[in-house]
């Protein structure tokens, strides 16, 4: 399966270095899913080299749009950390879609 690792980056106005442990959770989780047999996919990765490019004052009107895109692609969601509107977002769009949300990495099934 294709699930997107959905958790805070940005939340809360987040200072670079806690976007960055943000992304790093993240990530990590991305390894976790990939371990267990799945392709992970994280919006914000997508997101950051579009913005990179375009400018950071671009930075809203980028990144949400590319992770619920991906988000509309994917075929679970695994929700990670903490409080997060942008994740709230994605996960919603799974349940709009009656798919598989996960709220632990023990839940996500081994392929």
């Amino acid at each position: 399966m294709l699930i997107m690792v959905a958790g805070p980056y940005s939340s809360g106005g987040a200072d670079a270095a806690r976007r960055a442990e943000n992304l790093r959770c993240l990530n990590e989780a991305a390894v976790a899913v990939f371990d267990r047999g799945h392709i992970p996919i994280i919006g914000v990765n997508a997101a950051l080299p579009i913005i990179a490019a375009a400018g950071e004052e671009r930075f809203d009107a980028i990144m949400m749009p590319v992770s619920l895109a991906l988000a509309e692609r994917c075929d679970a969601c695994l929700r990670v950390g903490g409080p997060s509107e942008g994740a709230d977002a994605e996960v919603q769009r799974f349940r709009d879609r009656g798919l598989p949300v996960y709220t632990s990495l023990d839940a996500v099934p081994v392929a």
